[in-house]
């Protein structure tokens, strides 16, 4: 199994982003995907997840109402569309396939990980 994600870059406080995360050797569509981030010299942490029929999403409080998850099961993709960024949403951020077909919000929850895409929000 491999999640491959990519679109992150440098970008200017109040710009957008969209970060992909393709799926590879694993029936996307049966299992609920996450975004997670993390800040230099802070722990990793939970930012979005959507469950597997794409019907249901769950955001933290940080990043409620600016970013959006969503996934394309024809493509085995899932997207994180970032709004209105701040510098705070500074981090690499990974996508994660969780253990069922839920939303999860847990990292331990979640079966696999992508390597990571790099975000960098310029004040």
């Amino acid at each position: 199994v491999q999640l491959q994600a990519s679109g992150g870059g440098l970008v200017q406080a109040g710009g957008s982003l969209r970060l992909s995360c393709a799926a590879s050797g694993r029936t996307f569509s049966s299992y609920g995907m996450g975004w997670f981030r993390q800040a230099p010299g802070k722990e990793r942490e939970f930012v979005a997840t959507i469950n597997w029929l794409g019907s249901r999403t769950y955001y933290s409080d940080s990043v409620k109402g600016r970013f959006t998850i969503s996934g394309d099961r024809s493509r085995n993709t899932v997207y994180l569309q970032m709004n209105s960024l701040k510098p705070e949403d500074t981090a690499v951020y990974y996508c994660a396939s969780s253990t069922t077909g839920g939303y999860r919000i847990l990292e331990s929850e979640y079966a696999y990980w992508g390597q990571g895409t790099l975000v960098t929000v310029s004040s």
